[in-house]
């Protein structure tokens, strides 16, 4: 359950202000239908995320305990410092829907803003940190939805509720706790 929880948190925290949920605004604000939308969203985070756990579970196999631990204490620092860069997504980023429709165009949109991204860097080290591969994968695609939904539900009106510095800060000493932790358990 820790796993799940933890997963769920700072995915959640994560997201906030993220290009990805920058996406997830324009793609509400180009289309108005929010619930292809929101299905591509979970069709593309759950397929991204379970290859990003697969990559974590992985290398808790190439890497022995005390590397291991390292690899995550030190991932997990430059996690919170990467978190305090905010996010902007690219003028160019404007997505054109065709063949593939609305759900489609999110898909295929989402998954590929995902690659590399914290979320996906994330899922990855605590897939590496937790034994239940489908508890993190579960609890980071909560996440996603979590912060995702109901920007394309409510627009900019969400991402002009929350301070998005306070959550930036929020989410980086939970990630330096978390590397800290990791450091010396």
């Amino acid at each position: 359950m820790e796993s799940f929880l933890v997963s769920t948190g700072i995915v959640t925290l994560a997201e906030m202000g993220d290009k990805t949920q920058l996406l997830a605004l324009l793609l509400a604000a180009r289309f108005r239908q929010p619930w292809p939308i929101v299905a591509g969203i979970f069709v593309a985070t759950v397929a991204n995320h379970a290859l990003a756990g697969a990559v974590g579970a992985w290398v808790t196999t190439m890497l022995g305990p005390d590397a291991l631990r390292w690899v995550l204490g030190g991932s997990f620092i430059a996690m919170a410092l990467w978190m305090l860069i905010p996010d902007k997504l690219e003028d160019d980023a404007q997505p054109v829907t065709g063949r593939f429709g609305v759900f489609g165009t999110t898909v295929v949109a989402f998954f590929l803003a995902e690659m590399g991204d914290k979320t996906q860097v994330a899922t990855v080290m605590l897939a590496a940190q937790y034994p239940s591969l489908v508890a993190v994968v579960i609890g980071t695609t909560l996440g996603m939805m979590l912060a995702n939904a109901p920007v394309v539900w409510l627009g900019e009106r969400m991402t002009r509720l929350l301070p998005m510095r306070v959550v930036h800060v929020t989410s980086a000493l939970i990630f330096l706790a978390l590397g800290v932790w990791a450091l010396v358990s």
